[in-house]
């Protein structure tokens, strides 16, 4: 079994984004879930150890199936196959199905695989869709279905789509990509190496020119004592200046549902609501996707026997994942999209149902 252990970062490193940011982006990236991979028992060459064609590994959330391809042709070339079954196996061939016959989608990140196929199991469960229980991936070692993966399964074709998506949250958030398009080559370069040798302070050392950061809105004259690190929305005080680089200033969070078994949805999801208040979570849900998450009613008027009276139970009908964790409806749009974004830039919400 391999797995992603622990990084040595450097401790100097520093981010223009508040403590508590960098601790939930550091926490985002070092999670990981369980594969196992076993090779299709019908494409085994000859010659083959048919008893250890299955792999695991603990991988990494935010890389991408492409990246573990080496890993898993040298464990597959050392145990499993032979000299000859080596020289006529091409790995740009190789492509995996999940245990249902589902091809697995190269531009989708290895934790939103495992969230999304989570979900879909839970369905025929009782139980919330939990962690730690191995993703069963079958590898086929020739025919990938072009037609269903939409993409070549390779490491340059999943950057391109990786790129393609920075972009495109880059244009959601601020109206325009200067931010991407303002990067040296190198830098926009960088930013996949740190994903291939999943390096956290490789990847933000870039990754934070173009991702807003949750830090407090500045004053006009700031008392030493006023600094904090919780990132808060910004304050009614006209005393305050909007950072512009802030999650709160952007135009739109780039956000994505994933339904069970069902369509994708994308939509602009502003961070503020229309009375000045942060966009949440749950309102975001409960307006797009009502019959699941309803609003919670107002209470009755109070009255001489009930002069505080509490707002009816609303009956849960469905839940948000988002980085294989249960989130709460009071979760704000504008820190989820700093702090629990993807590596790619994008909230994915994985919305499973309540059996």
């Amino acid at each position: 079994m391999s797995t992603y252990g622990a990084r040595h970062y450097n401790s100097q490193a520093t981010f223009s984004t508040p403590a508590s940011t960098t601790l939930f982006r550091r926490l985002t990236w070092e999670g990981t879930v369980p594969l196992e991979v076993r090779v299709d028992s019908k494409e085994l060459p000859a010659n083959s150890d048919r008893g250890l064609e299955c792999y695991y590994v603990q991988a990494p959330r935010v890389s991408y199936l492409p990246l573990l391809m080496p890993e898993i042709r040298r464990f597959l070339m050392d145990v499993v196959f032979d000299e000859a079954a080596a020289e006529i196996l091409k790995e740009d061939e190789w492509w995996f199905e999940s245990e249902d016959g589902i091809p697995m989608k190269w531009h989708w990140s290895i934790g939103l695989i495992y969230d999304n196929h989570a979900i879909s199991h839970s369905l025929r469960s009782t139980r919330v869709a939990t962690s730690g229980v191995p993703l069963k991936l079958t590898l086929h070692l020739a025919s990938p279905p072009s037609d269903k993966l939409l993409l070549s399964p390779s490491v340059e074709a999943c950057k391109q789509a990786f790129m393609g998506q920075l972009k495109e949250a880059d244009f959601i958030r601020w109206g325009n990509t200067k931010r991407m398009t303002s990067l040296r080559k190198a830098e926009q370069d960088g930013i996949w190496e740190g994903i291939k040798e999943h390096n956290f302070d490789d990847f933000w050392r870039v990754a934070s020119k173009v991702t807003p950061t949750t830090a407090p809105t500045r004053t006009q004259s700031p008392p030493p004592s006023s600094a904090s690190v919780h990132g808060r929305p910004p304050s009614a005080d006209p005393g305050n200046v909007p950072d512009r680089d802030g999650a709160y200033s952007v135009r739109c969070i780039p956000v994505r549902v994933y339904l069970p078994d069902g369509p994708v949805l994308q939509d602009l999801v502003p961070p503020m609501v229309e009375d000045g208040s942060p966009n949440t979570l749950g309102q975001y849900l409960a307006t797009h996707i009502p019959l699941l998450f309803p609003l919670q009613p107002p209470p009755p008027p109070p009255s001489r026997t009930n002069p505080n009276p509490q707002a009816p139970a609303v009956q849960q009908l469905a839940y948000a994942l988002i980085q294989g964790v249960l989130a709460p409806p009071e979760a704000e749009m504008a820190w989820l999209g700093a702090c629990l974004a993807g590596a790619d830039g994008w909230v994915n919400v994985c919305v499973g149902l309540v059996r």
